[in-house]
């Protein structure tokens, strides 16, 4: 369930996802993303997946292109409807310029080669936590203007049909 509370930006540790069938990247990424102020959580497929996000909301969603039930890019387009302010990063161990641009079509925020370099794994997930922080920002604002903008209107339209008393 897609979550616009407090706790998804800014208050709580910034939740992620690790999708990947193999046990020791998502041990790895765990233990990392723990010690540099995460909360991980793992699924091994995309129908697991797919799950944890209709249970709970994931700031990043760290995707491998090759799962055993569902491609990593197919699952791109499963997450939208799901959990559409999810950041989705699609790592991959055979990279090409097709993957990475299909990818990207489909809804991937950002694309990591693997092996991966955790130290580029971290800047990823700090940029698209803030590009996620900014587009929060944008429709809290939206949202705002909207709410002025209908006041203003019952306030126009509660002084227009106000009865006439003389």
């Amino acid at each position: 369930m897609d979550d616009l509370s407090n706790k998804s930006f800014g208050a709580g540790k910034p939740s992620v996802l690790i999708v990947d069938d193999e046990a020791g990247i998502r041990k790895v990424l765990t233990t990392v993303l723990s010690e540099n102020g995460y909360s991980p959580d793992s699924a091994e497929n995309g129908a697991e997946a797919l799950k944890k996000t209709n249970e709970r909301y994931y700031n990043i969603a760290l995707i491998d292109i090759v799962l055993p039930d569902v491609s990593g890019v197919e699952l791109l387009s499963e997450f939208k409807p799901v959990s559409p302010r999810t950041r989705k990063i699609i790592m991959t161990g055979n990279p090409s310029f097709q993957n990475a641009v299909e990818a990207l079509n489909k809804g991937a925020d950002a694309y990591i080669m693997k092996p991966l370099d955790m130290g580029r794994v971290l800047a990823t997930l700090e940029d698209q936590l803030d590009k996620q922080k900014k587009e929060h920002e944008t429709m809290m604002q939206l949202l705002e203007r909207g709410r002025v903008r209908a006041r203003m209107e019952l306030l126009n339209r509660d002084s227009t049909e106000a009865p006439d008393i003389r």
